[in-house]
C-alpha cells in the first residue's frame, strides 16, 4: 500500500491546533458548569481545578476526523460510524461525571453499553491461536467488550499526575499509529494520528504546574479510541502476535490496571475503589517531583511500544540487543543517582 504522508502529517497538525486553541474555551466551559476538581487527601494537587478539558481533545479529533472525510479512503463506513457513536456516548457520560459524579457501577454500565455499540457494527477482535482459533473466534464478542471497556478504565486511572494520562496516550497513539501503518490500514493511521495531535495540543496546558485537567471526559474518551483504533487496525494485521502487540503498545495504562486489580483483590477491596497504589504514586513516595515521575512514565510507554514495534516487525536480534542496551542504561541511570543520592544526605 502506498501511504498518504501529507494527508497522515495534516490530521496530527489539524488535531494540534484546534485541540491547543480549544483548550482555554473548555477551561472556560468547566468553570461555567461547575466541572471543578476539589483537592482530595489521595490527590496531586491543593487549589481547586477545572477538569472538563477532555472537551478540547474531542473537538481536535472529531473536527480532524470529520474534515478530512473526503480525503480518506475509509476501509469500512459503517464501522467508522458505530465508532463514533459509542464514543459520543463515552463522551457526554465523562461530561456528566465531571459535573456530577456519578456513581462508578453506573458508569460501568454506560461503558458496556458504548462497547456494545462498535461491536453491532462490526468492529470485533478475531485473535487467530491455533489450536484453540475456533473457540476464541466464538468468544470474539466479550473479548472485544472486555477489551474496550478495560482500556476505557485504564487510561483514566492512570490520569493522576499533571500531563500523565495526555502524554502516555499520545506516546501510544503514535505506537498504534506506526502499527498500523504497517498494516496498511489507513483508517486507522488517520485515527490515530489525530489522536496523538490532539493529546499533544492539550498537553501545554495540562503538563504540571496544570491550569486544567482533562477529567473523566478525556481520560475515558482516549482510553475508548484507543481500544477501538487498535482493533481496526492492529488486531485484525498481526495474527498469533495481535494481542501481544495491542497490549505492549497501550502497556502502561494495561499494566498499571492489572497491578491495581490484583492489589486491590488481594486487599479485599472493591475492584473499583480508588486507592493510592498506582505506580505514579509509588514514584511520588519515593521522592521524585511530579515532572520526575511524569517522564519516568514517558519513558516506559515508550520502551513499551517500542518493544511492541520491534516484535511486529519480527526483527528479534534488534529487539534483544535493544533490551540490553535499555537494561545496561537502566542499571547506570539507578547506580548514579543513587551515588548522587547519598552525597547528598
Amino acid at each position: 500500500m502506498v501511504h498518504d504522508w501529507v494527508l497522515y502529517i495534516a490530521a496530527f497538525s489539524t488535531a494540534f491546533a484546534v485541540s491547543n486553541v480549544m483548550t482555554p474555551v473548555a477551561k472556560k466551559i468547566s468553570l461555567k458548569f461547575g466541572a471543578i476538581d476539589m483537592p482530595k487527601k489521595r490527590g496531586m494537587h491543593n487549589k481547586p481545578m477545572p477538569r472538563m478539558g477532555g472537551l478540547a481533545i474531542i473537538a481536535g479529533f472529531m473536527f480532524t476526523v470529520l474534515l478530512l472525510y473526503n480525503f480518506v479512503e475509509y476501509s469500512d463506513v459503517r464501522k467508522l460510524i458505530g465508532f463514533f457513536i459509542g464514543s459520543m456516548v463515552i463522551a457526554v457520560l465523562g461530561m456528566v461525571d465531571d459535573v456530577k459524579n456519578l456513581p462508578a457501577k453506573f458508569k460501568f454500565v454506560v461503558q458496556i453499553i458504548a462497547a456494545i455499540i462498535p461491536v453491532i457494527f462490526g468492529i470485533r477482535i478475531h485473535v487467530v491461536m491455533w489450536p484453540v482459533t475456533y473457540a476464541l473466534l466464538k468468544l470474539s464478542v466479550p473479548i472485544t467488550i472486555i477489551w474496550i471497556v478495560g482500556l476505557t478504565n485504564a487510561v483514566n486511572l492512570i490520569d493522576g499526575l499533571d500531563g500523565l494520562a495526555a502524554g502516555v496516550s499520545s506516546i501510544a497513539a503514535i505506537c498504534v499509529m506506526v502499527l498500523c501503518i504497517l498494516t496498511g490500514d489507513e483508517t486507522a493511521v488517520v485515527l490515530t494520528a489525530a489522536l496523538a495531535g490532539s493529546c499533544l495540543g492539550f498537553l501545554p496546558r495540562n503538563f504540571n504546574p496544570a491550569e486544567i485537567f482533562m477529567g473523566d471526559t478525556g481520560a475515558t474518551y482516549l482510553g475508548y479510541t484507543l481500544a477501538v483504533t487498535s482493533i481496526l487496525g492492529v488486531f485484525k494485521g498481526y495474527a498469533m502476535l495481535a494481542l501481544m502487540v495491542s497490549v505492549l503498545s497501550i502497556g502502561l495504562p494495561i499494566f498499571d490496571t492489572l497491578f491495581a486489580m490484583t492489589r486491590r483483590a488481594a486487599k479485599h477491596q472493591p475492584i473499583m475503589q480508588a486507592d493510592r497504589g498506582h505506580l505514579h504514586h509509588k514514584l511520588i513516595d519515593k521522592g521524585f517531583t511530579q515532572r520526575q515521575a511524569v517522564m519516568i512514565l514517558y519513558g516506559i510507554s515508550v520502551l513499551c511500544g517500542l518493544v511492541a514495534i520491534f516484535i511486529a516487525l519480527k526483527d528479534a536480534k534488534t529487539l534483544v540487543v535493544f533490551m540490553f542496551a535499555v537494561i545496561v542504561l537502566g542499571l547506570l541511570v539507578y547506580f548514579v543517582n543513587h551515588r548522587l543520592r547519598g552525597k547528598n544526605e
